[in-house]
């Protein structure tokens, strides 16, 4: 059974940076696509960013390239999201995904303006 568990959301100012990180345990994940989702209030669940399992190809949203990255150390069955210049759009709960489809119980991220 594999476990994941989202950290680093909070309360950030438009501009600033937060780190997401989810933590994988019941398996190695090294061989599997693990990816970011988010869902603001009244929204659809939608895809932030992948990452193969090698670490080697990765994919971001288009409303967020250039300012997410994400990465993945597979010794240490780790994912991570690094958000830069938030807005207050970016606010939403966050998930962490790992193929073929389990699913973190999020964490919150609130930008304010």
């Amino acid at each position: 059974q594999v476990q994941l568990v989202e950290s680093g959301g909070g309360l950030v100012q438009a501009g600033g940076s937060l780190r997401l990180s989810c933590a994988a345990s019941g398996r190695s994940l090294s061989n599997y696509y693990m990816s970011w989702y988010r869902q603001a209030p009244g929204k659809e669940r939608e895809f932030v960013a992948g990452i193969s399992g090698n670490g080697g190809t990765t994919n971001i949203a288009d409303s967020m390239k250039g300012r997410f990255t994400i990465s993945r150390h597979n010794a240490m069955n780790m994912l991570y999201l690094q958000m830069n210049s938030l807005k207050p759009e970016d606010t939403a709960v966050y998930y962490c995904k790992a193929d073929p489809n389990y699913w973190g119980k999020g964490t919150l991220v609130t930008v304010s303006s």
